[in-house]
């Protein structure tokens, strides 16, 4: 069986996305990222992950794949009749890989990660002022497209779902781009996008008790 480390909406929520959306089963194991300990038995993370950074996804075999970009692909090629990746030799494939790269870098390391983990000294100021014109990309392609790449929902859909989450508590209001207010709309009225979130937000106001 799958094992994936997670932490409760942090960027591995798109991970369980797409475990859930190819009905794949998985062992989830909790990660306090603050303190690096995995929840199951207070060990270090680190011991798993080198970097101490979720998603981690430990394959049948052992072997564990990190960065969401290789997490979310290997997720999607796992059930390939699930349809949440273009099959190999189908130009969107790339599309696919340009959409994950995109939200990984420019929405996620270069302005969630420094909002929620960098003490705003003033160092935020060139991320916060990028980022509308980051988030005028994705807009513009969703104007008149219901999904990221080709017609069907994949698991870029489920990353960019998690980071559009995550910019209203990080201070920024997407209903000023429209096309992504609805995309986020229409992402969360799927079921299973929705109760991978239900379970995670649960997780998170459980911790924080």
């Amino acid at each position: 069986m799958l094992q994936l480390y997670f932490s409760p909406m942090a960027c591995s929520l798109a991970s369980r996305i797409a475990l859930m959306e190819a009905g794949l089963d998985a062992r989830y194991h909790l990660v306090h990222l603050r303190t690096k300990a995995i929840a199951d038995d207070d060990s270090d993370f680190r011991g798993v992950s080198p970097m101490g950074a979720v998603p981690v996804l430990v394959l049948e075999n052992g072997e564990r794949l990190t960065e969401s970009a290789a997490v979310l692909q290997y997720i999607a090629d796992a059930k390939p009749e699930a349809g949440l990746a273009p099959r190999f030799g189908d130009p969107d494939r790339y599309r696919l890989q340009e959409w994950l790269s995109f939200i990984g870098n420019e929405i996620h390391k270069a302005f969630l990660f420094p909002t929620f983990w960098y003490q705003d000294d003033g160092s935020l100021a060139k991320p916060r002022a990028r980022i509308a014109q980051t988030l005028a990309v994705p807009s513009a392609h969703l104007a008149d497209r219901e999904f990221l790449v080709g017609n069907s929902f994949t698991v870029a859909d489920a990353h960019l779902a998690w980071a559009l989450l995550l910019l209203r508590p990080a201070g920024v209001d997407i209903a000023q781009w429209p096309p992504l207010s609805a995309y986020l709309e229409r992402m969360q009225a799927r079921p299973k996008v929705r109760e991978a979130i239900a379970i995670e937000l649960a997780l998170r106001k459980t911790l924080a008790a």
